[in-house]
């Protein structure tokens, strides 16, 4: 199973909520059975990236998360399944 983290600065809500589009657009897909999804705050994402495949993020926090070696995903707008399911299946 690969796995995709979602990340935001304080981990809380928002990271949540791109974590819940990310699981609509994998189903809306049909690979929900294929990727799990993990939300994670800045601090932690530096060492869950290192067993994911894909992280999510915003533009401002790239830098942040450091050399990892999971592709590294900016989503402009959290709130919004359309791109999330555009960049999945960029990714597939």
């Amino acid at each position: 199973m690969k796995k995709i983290v979602t990340v935001c600065g304080m981990g809380i809500g928002t990271s949540v909520l791109l974590k819940m589009n990310t699981e609509k657009a994998l189903r809306a897909l049909g690979l929900d059975g294929d990727w799990e999804v993990e939300a994670a705050d800045i601090g932690t994402a530096r060492g869950v990236a290192r067993t994911a495949d894909v992280v999510f993020t915003s533009a401002d926090l790239v830098d942040e998360i450091g050399t990892v070696k999971a592709k590294v995903v900016v989503i402009r707008n959290f709130t919004s399944v359309a791109e999330v399911t555009e960049r999945l299946q960029e990714l597939v």
